[in-house]
């Protein structure tokens, strides 16, 4: 017997990421671009070609105003990680992976594709690694 289901609004009850949780992405991403092993320069790229000054002030922990851009950029980040963990059971392993070259991004490493610096490389690094787990 076929039985409907409710449907779901079309708006989620949370439309965004709250300063909180942006600023919460941000404080874990600078300790994921520590383990990565970054430089300053490169981990700018990723998030956008973040300032110089503004990044300095980040790795104080003082994170002012984080645009809607820029939380989606530490989301996509935040998922990369996510995949990572899932598929490397030794996190060194995962934290490596991001320097290693791969055929999947024409030989380039990972870091140097999200290096591009446009969101949808980022997001590219990210269903790469959803797909290679299955999800």
């Amino acid at each position: 017997m076929l039985v409907e289901l409710p449907r779901t609004l079309a708006n989620p009850s949370i439309p965004q990421i709250t300063p909180q949780e942006a600023e919460a992405a941000a404080r874990a991403v600078l300790n994921l671009f520590e383990k990565w092993g970054l430089t300053d320069a490169v981990a700018r790229e990723i998030l956008g070609g973040l300032p110089a000054r503004t990044y300095a002030r980040w790795k104080t922990r003082d994170f002012g105003r984080i645009d809607r851009d820029l939380a989606t950029r530490l989301s996509l980040l935040m998922g990369i990680h996510k995949g990572l963990r899932y598929l490397f059971t030794e996190p060194e392993r995962g934290y490596a992976w991001v320097g290693k070259p791969n055929d999947a991004f024409g030989g380039r490493t990972p870091t140097e594709v999200m290096a591009q610096g446009d969101i949808f490389s980022l997001a590219r690094v990210r269903s790469y690694l959803d797909a290679e787990r299955g999800g």
